[in-house]
């Protein structure tokens, strides 16, 4: 029996609680390692953005990850945010330089010893120099986005001239300081096998995708209650691929719809709800917010969209739908990084009038949508299995160290 690795990982968020799809993603992880007997310790950023109160999480949650907290202010500075512009430096990637958070690394660090350091999202790129002082342990990078990616897309859909001059700023100087820190890593671990392929292209350290997984035994299907055959979206709505996708369904689909099927109903669910969102009072357009339970939530409704134009990785509440039994209405680019069947265990859309067509095709046909929610479950059991893919992520790191 091979010996357990002992890993820490540098989260740009708290995995704990894992309400939204980064957290959700690092906590399935993290616990999965920890469960499959590997020693693992999380310094996790706590944000003005992303807030945790430490004395809310569980001891049991504390004694399987040690987790502990650096603070990162994340707010966003007028001043430094323009005088960014006459520099080369990544405004996104500055604020999560904290002295703070350095100082409670070097202390981790000195106080313990650890065969991987896995940070989480490009962001935390700036503590790498850190790690190479104090630790001799292998880096990996997981890669949730190709994030300059989704600042790309945000920027080609933004009308505002002075608005996408500023973006394109931002969008270069993200792309340059990422291409740049890919070397610097020993491995690379993208959540999505189209990111993969583009940083097999660009780097020459080692890659290897490992995608989001969902524990099974947690998936349970609700067979004696009765969903309501109803659409409904359930994603971080502090996230601006979210809304946009959102604000465009609402603006350009949702009257359409509305016209055919009048009586149809969608529930808005999420963390962050924007204030706009709950003056548009628009008929059958039910905003509920952030919910206690995604999972009930999910199983409550028949029909799961999700307008996506920008962003990149894999959508966890996506993927959790789907595990859940729920036909997903999506757009290609949020559909990216799962090997789904068009028309068999997902409906893709990428404009209004197929939106339309799509919701009219599963709401006029219950039993279509049953069957293909129950495909697209198959399909993330077999190929989104987390047990499975901690198997893949250890024999990844054990190539890396030899």
């Amino acid at each position: 029996m091979k010996e357990s690795l002992r890993i820490l990982f540098i989260c740009n968020k708290s995995p704990w609680p894992p309400g939204e799809g980064g957290p959700i993603a690092m906590n399935n992880l993290i616990t999965g390692l920890a469960d499959a007997g590997h020693k693992v310790k999380v310094l996790a950023a706590n944000t003005n953005k992303y807030s945790v109160n430490p004395d809310e999480i569980p001891a049991a949650y504390k004694a399987k990850t040690g987790i502990e907290y650096g603070y990162l202010d994340l707010s966003i500075k007028p001043v430094p945010a323009f005088l960014n512009l006459f520099t080369n430096k990544s405004y996104h990637v500055e604020r999560f330089i904290s002295e703070d958070f350095d100082k409670k690394l070097i202390g981790i660090l000195n106080d313990g010893v650890f065969d991987i350091i896995q940070i989480e999202t490009l962001y935390m790129t700036p503590y790498l120099e850190t790690i190479r002082r104090h630790s001799k342990a292998k880096v990996f990078l997981r890669a949730h986005n190709i994030e300059h990616m989704i600042w790309q897309r945000i920027t080609e859909s933004t009308g505002n001239p002075l608005k996408k001059t500023y973006l394109k700023h931002l969008t270069r100087t993200l792309k340059k300081y990422e291409l740049e820190s890919l070397g610097k890593y020993d491995g690379i671990i993208p959540i999505s096998h189209v990111d993969a392929a583009f940083f097999e292209k660009v780097t020459d350290t080692p890659v290897k995708t490992v995608s989001f997984g969902v524990d099974p035994d947690k998936m349970k299907m609700d067979e004696e209650g009765i969903s309501e055959h109803a659409l409904f979206h359930i994603g971080s709505m502090n996230w601006i691929p979210n809304i946009e996708g959102i604000q465009w369904f609402l603006q350009e689909v949702w009257p359409m719809i509305s016209e055919v099927l009048p009586e149809l109903k969608i529930y808005l669910a999420g963390r962050g709800m924007p204030e706009w969102v709950y003056q548009l009072h628009l008929k059958n357009v039910e905003v509920v917010g952030e919910v206690p339970d995604a999972y009930e939530f999910i199983k409550s409704k028949t029909i799961s969209i999700a307008p996506l134009f920008s962003g990149s990785g894999i959508r966890i509440k996506i993927i959790e739908s789907m595990a859940l039994g729920r036909a997903v209405i999506s757009t290609t680019i949020g559909a990216e990084g799962i090997n789904y069947t068009n028309g068999e265990n997902i409906l893709i859309a990428d404009d209004k009038h197929g939106f339309v067509e799509a919701v009219k095709t599963l709401y006029k046909d219950n039993r279509k949508a049953n069957e293909m929610g129950l495909k697209a479950r198959q399909l993330i059991l077999e190929q989104h299995n987390n047990k499975l893919l901690i198997r893949k992520i250890i024999d990844f790191y054990r190539e890396v160290i030899k």
